[in-house]
């Protein structure tokens, strides 16, 4: 797509590379544009079924970049009144995003880097994983989701541990923690990344898109609402009446279903 984001597209795959290795794939304003351009995209596009974010070269993403502070630009009327900042759309443009969004971590994710990771809804790392909050290190609390996502993801008190000490956190750690959800070699990151995101293709795709929008739903939601909620997302799944009768179909007739989203 540009120079600092790479976006390809492969089998309903878009694999969306952070691209500015010199500076670990620190977000810079071009990047993070790029970034949320793609993932608009990728939520308007049929032939995109699943997202799978890493980074270039021997990072992840560095987090903010902070030589772009040293360049003050004078914020229009739409910069005033926006009260989330670049911090919270990209969170949102991950979390409302109603398709899986993997995130293969080929190094460091620090600071919004880490919070980026934290809002996609798989984490699959390497060895050359590691997580570092670093916000208190820059006298800042939490930004870009992350006192959202960490502790919905390890816990309360391991997200405060996190948090409050920056501590680095390497890849065996991550995953017993469950901060990584898959563990396996380095030059098997993105073979791995993509086999899932293929296993999660497999099935109606309606029906995968309203699994992610339930199960985010419900996270908070009281148990009679839960269910309603439920019950409304089997409902819409259900308006793909041709992949309801494939489902039915493949199983008698013992073969791979073919899936359309209609």
């Amino acid at each position: 797509m540009t120079d600092v984001l790479k976006f390809d597209r492969h089998d309903k795959i878009a694999t969306l590379t952070l691209h500015r290795p010199e500076r670990l794939n620190a977000l810079s304003e071009e990047l993070r544009d790029a970034l949320s351009e793609a993932l608009t995209q990728c939520q308007a596009d049929d032939n995109v079924g699943v997202i799978i974010i890493t980074g270039a070269g021997r990072g992840f993403c560095s987090g903010a970049d902070l030589t772009a502070f040293n360049e003050k630009s004078v914020p229009n009327q739409n910069a005033n009144l926006d009260d989330l900042g670049w911090m919270g759309r990209q969170a949102q443009s991950i979390y409302h995003l109603d398709k899986p969004v993997l995130c293969a971590i080929n190094g460091v994710a620090a600071g919004a880097g880490m919070s980026l990771a934290a809002a996609c809804d798989m984490r699959i790392g390497c060895e050359m994983s590691r997580f570092k909050s670093v916000f208190i290190e820059r006298n800042l609390s939490p930004d870009s989701g992350l006192s959202f996502f960490l502790p919905r993801i390890v816990g309360a008190s391991r997200a405060a541990d996190i948090i409050y000490t920056s501590r680095p956190i390497d890849a065996d750690e991550a995953y017993r923690m469950g901060l990584l959800d898959r563990l396996v070699p380095a030059d098997e990151l993105l073979a791995t990344a993509t086999e899932v995101a293929g296993q999660m293709l497999q099935w109606p795709p309606l029906a995968l898109r309203m699994s992610k929008r339930v199960l985010q739903h419900n996270i908070e939601a009281e148990l009679d609402h839960a269910l309603r909620y439920e019950l409304s997302g089997l409902n819409v799944a259900g308006r793909a009446k041709n992949d309801a009768k494939e489902s039915i179909l493949a199983f008698s007739e013992k073969r791979k279903p073919t899936y359309t989203g209609t």
